[in-house]
């Protein structure tokens, strides 16, 4: 096939998965928001960054590249520490979201060879696209607790009556 059509396609592709990513953060943003009080909204966002940090190390495990345990395992503890002090810290979520979203930037631009501080293998290998929808998931969700963070501090702060 000829390499301007697969390209056409990849960049057809990546389009999709990002405004299915936007789509499914403003699906969960309504969601979450129907069912939750704002203090328990923001744990629930910072149980949820634990778990999609934790994507990492089932991708890795399905591969099979063992050379991307350490890395995505320090990566994981890093996002878990980010994740405690954003239950409490909306401004924590902010970057924690934000970091998450490059990180998954990072994975994608790796898989397809671009230039990396990283030696092959130290990645773990993503679906294709993958880090397209998870970037446009973490940075519209990013964007949410930034307009969320005074209700959640305000929360935080009410006395119960």
């Amino acid at each position: 096939m000829n390499h301007d059509y697969s390209t056409l396609g990849f960049v057809a592709i990546l389009i999709l998965y990002a405004a299915i990513g936007l789509m499914a953060a403003a699906g969960a943003i309504f969601m979450v928001r129907k069912i939750l009080a704002p203090k328990a909204e923001q744990i629930f966002y910072a149980a949820f960054l634990i778990m999609i940090a934790a994507f990492y190390l089932a991708f890795a495990a399905y591969f099979e590249v063992t050379t991307a345990w350490r890395l995505e395992a320090a990566v994981v503890a890093a996002f878990v520490a980010v994740a405690l002090a954003g239950a409490r810290l909306p401004f924590a979520l902010i970057v924690g979201y934000s970091l998450h979203g490059l990180w998954d930037l990072l994975h994608e631009l790796h898989a397809h060879g671009a230039p990396s501080v990283f030696a092959p293998g130290e990645l773990t290998p993503i679906p294709l696209a993958y880090g397209f929808f998870c970037a446009a998931f973490d940075v519209c969700m990013a964007a949410y607790f930034l307009a969320r963070r005074t209700e959640w501090i305000a929360a935080w702060k009410a006395r119960p009556q």
